[in-house]
């Protein structure tokens, strides 16, 4: 790797050649539309997409399973877990507003070099993500809902082949669309109406008053365990998945990205295979310098930001979490095992005990949330490995013609190949516990990388404030213990 050269300019430290990449260019700040809700609803919608991938595993997965063995005091983990997210996002965020980068290009100009983080960032997500937890559960509401049964121990081959149906039907929505980002935005929004509107009608008709105060209460008792301990394990996805999760959360900024948010507007983004004009995307970001124009219109980028981030995900994420727990503490009696085989699916056994209608509608239900997040999950994975092959391999830029999409829908049939032999290894919430858990080690990690991000490459004017900071390093600290203490518990499990 070349040195590194440090120049100050008016737009802060500009690496020059830092750790194998090149100098940023520079442009204005594009100017956002006037803020209003109008122009919010238009401009809003990586959070949606972000939502949507994060309902199926911890909401509809892991939240009501730990609920109902462990009681909802626990819940105060989801709470600490979502906010700590939610500025681990908007601090990544950060980043690209100001370059029209994802954050993993930021994470490729620190020590050692572009190189180490790219292979470093590669292994991680592809162990978070390569195994489709997701899909296998969207193959147990499927079974049900086709043969009129929870799946069983015997049906275990029949669930593989339906995963498999699932893998392709995502393959092929990738295809359409004018950017991925867009088709996957529109997908989001749609599946995401459906599933608020089932949870709160069936919360506010059959879940009882008294239900509703004790699951509110449950989130906001800071420090409570319960009297006979927890699944650690359960635990660590629990925290993890309350929110995005690792990768998911880390790649929320290149969403951003491909929808123009501030420096975004100037880079391009990845476009789909059919149906897609020509777009091009620079492997190297834009910075603007510093001046009393361009901040206003960062100030105005951050509203919709907010908009985005806090009213839509954040807010998002605990409605949804306190939804699906209050309704499955409701209706389905202490102490039940619901993590096995027919996980993602034992909602409708127990609602149809309320209305024989209810067996399909909570199965569909079920359906729009896996698949929303399994749909996400495979972009997130595979954005991921190609955004970070196309920003450090020059190689891959001049591969057929520079055209990304080439490596996209490559990586994409490479993992949907490997999916299918992994699928055979473990049910959809075995698979998902170890995902969740190789998230939290994300997070633990990346949330110091984007602090030295933030502080060491952005113009003091941009940077975050103290208590963002403070934030970021306690979000390390939540997230190391819980992987300390589900190491332990493993480690002790074999003694």
């Amino acid at each position: 790797m070349g040195s590194e050269v440090e120049v100050e300019t008016r737009t802060g430290v500009e690496i020059t050649g830092a750790r194998g990449l090149p100098a940023w260019g520079h442009d204005d700040l594009p100017e956002p539309l006037p803020f209003s809700f109008g122009n919010m609803l238009r401009t809003i919608g990586p959070g949606a997409i972000l939502l949507a991938t994060s309902i199926g595993g911890g909401e509809w997965l892991v939240g009501p399973a730990m609920g109902v063995q462990f009681g909802t005091g626990i819940f105060w983990v989801a709470t600490v877990a979502i906010v700590l997210q939610l500025i681990f996002n908007l601090e990544g965020i950060r980043y690209t507003l100001y370059t029209g980068e994802p954050i993993y290009s930021g994470f490729m100009r620190l020590k050692p070099s572009s190189n180490f983080w790219s292979i470093f960032y590669v292994i991680l997500a592809s162990l978070q993500l390569g195994l489709p937890a997701l899909a296998s559960a969207c193959a147990s509401v499927l079974f049900a809902a086709f043969l009129g049964q929870m799946p069983g121990a015997p049906d275990a081959r029949t669930l593989v082949l339906i995963t498999y149906g699932v893998m392709m039907v995502t393959v092929l929505i990738l295809l359409f669309g004018g950017t991925i980002e867009r088709m996957l935005e529109y997908a989001s929004w749609a599946m995401l109406a459906y599933i608020f509107v089932f949870l709160l009608t069936v919360n506010i008709f059959f879940v009882p008053l008294a239900n509703w105060g004790r699951t509110l209460v449950g989130f906001f008792s800071f420090g409570y365990v319960p009297a006979g301990g927890v699944d650690i394990l359960l635990l660590g996805a629990l925290a993890a998945s309350a929110g995005s999760g690792g990768i998911g959360n880390l790649t929320i900024t290149n969403w951003v990205r491909d929808k123009g948010f501030g420096m975004g507007g100037r880079v391009g983004a990845i476009p789909s295979a059919i149906g897609s004009h020509e777009i091009k995307l620079s492997h190297v970001g834009k910075v603007f310098p510093v001046n009393s124009e361009n901040m206003r219109r960062w100030k105005l980028w951050w509203k919709y930001l907010e908009a985005d981030q806090v009213w839509l995900w954040g807010a998002g994420c605990f409605v949804g979490m306190f939804l699906n727990v209050n309704l499955a503490t409701a209706i389905i009696p202490p102490g039940a095992d619901i993590s096995q085989v027919g996980a993602g699916a034992f909602q409708a056994q127990y609602m149809s005990q309320l209305w024989t209608g209810f067996w399909f509608l909570a199965l569909l239900n079920g359906f729009w949330i896996l698949f929303s997040t399994h749909l996400g999950n495979t972009d997130i994975l595979i954005r991921t490995l190609t955004d970070i092959i196309w920003v450090g391999s020059r190689k891959a830029r001049s591969w057929r013609g520079g055209d990304i999409r080439k490596i996209y829908y490559g990586l994409l049939l490479i993992f949907t190949v490997w999916g299918m032999i992994a699928v055979n290894w473990k049910d959809a919430m075995g698979l998902f516990k170890i995902l969740a858990n190789i998230a939290g080690v994300v997070l633990a990690i990346s949330s110091i990388q984007i602090l030295f991000v933030n502080t060491k490459l952005l113009p003091t004017a941009l940077q975050p404030s103290a208590w963002r900071k403070a934030a970021l390093v306690m979000c390390s600290l939540f997230y190391t213990t819980l992987a300390v203490m589900v190491f332990w518990s493993q480690v002790k499990s074999y003694f």
